[in-house]
Order: structure tokens, then C-alpha cells, then sequence
């Protein structure tokens, strides 16, 4: 027969761990939230809140804690602010404590656990923050989303120039899951003038991204839209109100000069026209300056004239095509002008270049008494062609084209052609011929020499024209026979036909 003792015993359940019992079976200490769950009371909606969590070593031991592990409701999120239990490790019976952010997102009770590992005796401590995520009066009628757009309504005011705007929205993930974007686009008038560009995919929770919106509008008035992005979330559609207002102003002249632009040259001229003045009756000319006034080199495509026809030339020297000026830098441009008819010449002076605006346009005015004969002008010629326009006019006896000897000229006249500007044939016979000029008027011979502006010049009289020659330097003074008839044994003067004795 079996002999039981009697005694106190003590039961042993299958769910308790053997290796947390004291000698006597009773359960031994370790590391306790104190006060067990936590009441985190009220949190405003879209405000943080702070809790705190004491934790307590009931064990014998020192304890080290390791990773603490959050697992929030969808309504809230939460994040540890301070871990005093986890800079050293807690002696029995002390208390360290651990700070938490709780952000409300959305209205509601919510919940959070968490899972603090250790190297106690249990190895995982568990506690739970309960509270309610509370909506204010004044925000009652508000949507709660789970996507924050910010801001919540984009103004782009009254445009008044011709001219794109750009503004931004910035998409927030406001939940504690993640969210999938399925589409975003822009619901307006085809008129509008909205464009869209962004390339939000998804958005962890917390996380952000940046749709770029741009307006340029195509019609004059109001201009409304809206902005709809469609994702996973429970709401499923957040929108941003589009608004704006095209009023241009009315348009102004131009100015000769355009205004500066960034990163680019700016041509711009020392006159804003050029004005050759009244009662012009001899070749005139007039240098402006082009001055590069931008932060980048302007390099000139081509430099041309409205008409060709009323004598106003462009000098080959200084400003030409091709010509690169930097910032601050500028050449000469020279116009002469010539008349070919008396009256008012209307023309301008285009600059093509490839700074700002382009194109560089300066007008051209002025007004001739008289027309400059272009039949009287001289040409001056190195070599032998003096004499080839002078066979084609008429033969040329050959004791009339032996080179001379080398005539001395003052040091101070390098170029003899020179003392004969301004001359003109006034009058013209087989031998002879009378030269006007700014030093008056004299009658030359031909095969004798003369003295015209200091140089001894050497004359051959043609029917049509005088040539003077100084060593290698002929100049051609032509005659304008359109005036009258020419004949033998006569002058032709002033476009009159006055008779000469023939000369001995």
C-alpha cells in the first residue's frame, strides 16, 4: 500500500520557465515596466506627444538592455526620443527610464507595444502606451488624409508678364504603412496652361516627395485646376486646389538697347541713332563705339545695311564680322556716306550677334545739298594700273609712260597720294586741264611737272582723265564727261562747252 506524506506542495505550470525560480519555487525577479501599461491620455491631432517608462531591475544581477522594438496603431506614429537604459548596464533594484514621441495622425484610439530586449532572465520585457488621438473643434470639417500636401493650395496670383511660374507641392506619407502613388495628373482646361512633372512611386511612412507644377497660361483671364493623386491608402485620393490669373500689360516700344540678361552679352552702341546733319555736299563720316556691357562674350555674325543705294558705306576697319568682343570690350564701327542725290537719306545699320535680343539696330538720318560726283574721285594705284585705265580710255604715247625718276618728297608726307584729296578736274583740253581744289584752282600741262600739296607731281593729260605720278605712286583723276559733249579744241566746264586756244 502506497504511503503518501502530507505536506505543502506547490504546483508547477508547463507555461513558467524552471530557470526563473527561486530555491524554494518561487518566481524570481527581472527586468518590469513599473506601473505595467502606460496611459498616454490625449494626443492633439498632427501634434507630438512625450511618454515616459520606467523600467526596473527585480533580478540579483546587473542588467543589460539591447534594441527596443515599436509596433504603433495605423493612427499614430512613434519613435524613441531618450534610452537612459541603454548607456549602462541597471544594478538590481534600479530604475532607468525610456522617453517616446507619439505624433497623432489621424482621430481615434490607438495602441502601441513594445519589446525590449535584454540579457535578463526572460530576455524580452513587454509593455503597452494606450491613449486617444483626439481631432480639435476647430478642425472638424477638416479631411484627414493619408497623404499631407503641402501647402494645401497653390496661388500663382496675377501673372503680368509673358513668362512661365513654377511652384511646388510636397507629398507626405502621414501613416505608419506604406504607401503606393498609382497616378498623379492635373484636372484643368486645355487653355490652362498647367503642366505637370514629378516621380513619386511610393512613400514609407514618414517619407516625402516633390511634384513641380507650371503654369504658362494661353489665354487671357482666370486660370483654375487641381491636382489629384490617387495612391493605396484608405482614403484613396488627396487634391491641391490649382489658381491663378493672367492679366498682361500692354505692350511698349522697344528700346534701341534690350535689358541685361544673365549669362549672356549685351551689344549696345555710344549712340542710340546716327545723324550725319543738313546741307551735307562731301563724303562725311561717323564712328560709333560697340560696347559688349554684358558678363559674356558677344561675337558679331554680320554687320549690314538696309539700302545700298544712297551712298552710306561701312568701313572694313575696326567693327567686322567675325569680331568677338568680350565684357567691357568695344570697337569702332565708321559709316561713311557719299550722297548720290540730294534730299534726306532714311536708312539704318543692322548688327547681327549672339547676345541678348540678337540683333542691334541704329538709324540713319540725314540730309545733302548736293551729290558727290563719284566720276571725280581719284584712284590712287602702286603699280602699272594706271595705265591699263588709261589705254582703255584712249593710247597712251609711249614717252608718256617711261618711269620717271624717283621724286623727292618731304619726310613729313609719307604718302603723296594724300595731297591730292579733294582735287577735281574742272576743266579739260587735249594738253592741259585745270585742277580745283582746297588750295584753288591751277592749270597743269601735260609731260611738266607741278607742286601740289607739297609733292612735285609729274602730269599726263588724257581726253578723259589726268594722271599724276610721283616715283611709284600714280593717282587717277577722271573726268566726268556725262556732263556735255566732248570735243576737240574746247573746255568743258561747269557742264558748259566754252571754246580754248590750243596750247603752244
Amino acid at each position: 500500500m502506497l504511503a503518501f506524506s502530507v505536506g505543502s506542495a506547490s504546483a508547477q505550470s508547463a507555461f513558467d520557465d524552471p530557470g526563473v525560480r527561486k530555491a524554494n519555487g518561487s518566481k524570481g525577479g527581472d527586468l518590469v515596466a513599473v506601473g505595467g501599461n502606460v496611459d498616454a491620455g490625449d494626443v492633439a491631432l498632427g501634434s507630438s506627444s512625450q511618454v515616459v517608462i520606467l523600467m526596473r531591475n527585480d533580478g540579483s544581477k546587473p542588467i543589460v538592455s539591447r534594441e527596443i522594438s515599436l509596433y504603433p496603431s495605423s493612427n499614430v506614429s512613434a519613435s524613441i526620443a531618450q534610452n537612459e537604459c541603454s548607456q549602462a548596464p541597471l544594478p538590481p533594484d534600479a530604475v532607468c527610464a525610456i522617453a517616446f514621441s507619439i505624433k497623432g495622425l489621424q482621430p481615434g484610439k490607438f495602441r502601441i507595444e513594445m519589446l525590449m530586449r535584454h540579457d535578463g532572465r526572460s530576455k524580452l520585457t513587454t509593455s503597452t502606451i494606450s491613449g486617444l488621438v483626439d481631432i480639435s473643434a476647430d478642425s472638424s470639417r477638416d479631411v484627414i488624409n493619408d497623404l499631407e500636401t503641402i501647402p494645401a493650395e497653390i496661388k500663382f496670383g496675377v501673372l503680368k508678364e509673358s513668362r512661365p511660374l513654377t511652384r511646388s507641392v510636397i507629398l507626405r506619407n502621414v501613416t505608419s504603412k506604406l504607401i503606393l502613388i498609382n497616378s498623379i495628373e492635373i484636372e484643368s482646361n486645355d487653355r490652362a496652361g498647367y503642366t505637370l512633372k514629378s516621380d513619386c512611386e511610393k512613400l514609407d511612412s514618414g517619407a516625402a516627395c516633390i511634384a513641380t507644377v507650371t503654369w504658362a497660361p494661353e489665354q487671357r483671364g482666370p486660370a483654375t485646376g487641381v491636382l489629384v493623386v490617387n495612391h493605396d491608402g484608405p482614403t484613396g485620393v488627396v487634391s491641391v486646389i490649382l489658381d491663378g490669373s493672367y492679366d498682361p500689360s500692354k505692350a511698349s516700344e522697344v528700346g534701341v538697347f534690350p535689358e541685361a540678361v544673365p549669362g549672356k552679352g549685351l551689344l549696345t552702341a555710344s549712340q542710340t541713332d546716327i545723324d550725319f546733319g543738313e546741307d551735307i555736299e562731301t563724303a562725311s563720316s561717323i564712328t560709333v563705339s560697340l560696347v559688349n556691357v554684358g558678363d559674356a562674350p558677344v561675337a558679331i555674325g554680320n554687320i549690314r545695311l538696309s539700302n545700298d543705294d544712297n551712298g552710306v558705306k561701312i568701313s572694313s576697319k575696326g567693327c567686322k564680322i567675325g569680331s568677338v568682343l568680350n565684357p567691357v570690350e568695344a570697337c569702332p564701327l565708321t559709316l561713311t556716306w557719299e550722297p548720290v542725290r540730294t534730299g534726306s537719306v532714311l536708312d539704318d545699320v543692322q548688327i547681327i550677334h549672339d547676345g541678348a535680343r540678337g540683333i542691334l539696330v541704329l538709324p540713319i538720318t540725314g540730309t545733302s545739298s548736293k551729290a558727290v560726283n563719284q566720276d571725280s574721285k581719284s584712284i590712287v594705284f602702286n603699280d602699272g594700273g594706271a595705265e591699263a585705265i588709261l589705254r582703255a580710255i584712249e593710247p597712251i604715247p609711249a614717252s608718256a609712260v617711261e618711269e620717271p625718276k624717283q621724286k623727292s618728297t618731304s619726310s613729313a608726307n609719307s604718302n603723296p597720294s594724300s595731297s591730292l584729296e579733294g582735287y577735281r578736274i574742272t576743266s579739260l583740253a587735249q594738253t592741259r586741264a585745270i585742277v580745283s581744289g582746297p588750295g584753288g584752282s591751277r592749270v597743269v600741262f601735260s609731260g611738266q611737272e607741278t607742286v601740289i600739296g607739297g609733292v612735285l607731281w609729274e602730269v599726263t593729260v588724257q581726253s578723259s582723265a589726268v594722271q599724276f605720278r610721283n616715283g611709284s605712286q600714280k593717282v587717277l583723276l577722271l573726268f566726268d564727261r556725262s556732263l556735255s559733249p566732248f570735243n576737240k579744241g574746247t573746255t568743258v566746264e561747269s557742264g558748259s562747252v566754252v571754246p580754248v586756244a590750243e596750247a603752244n
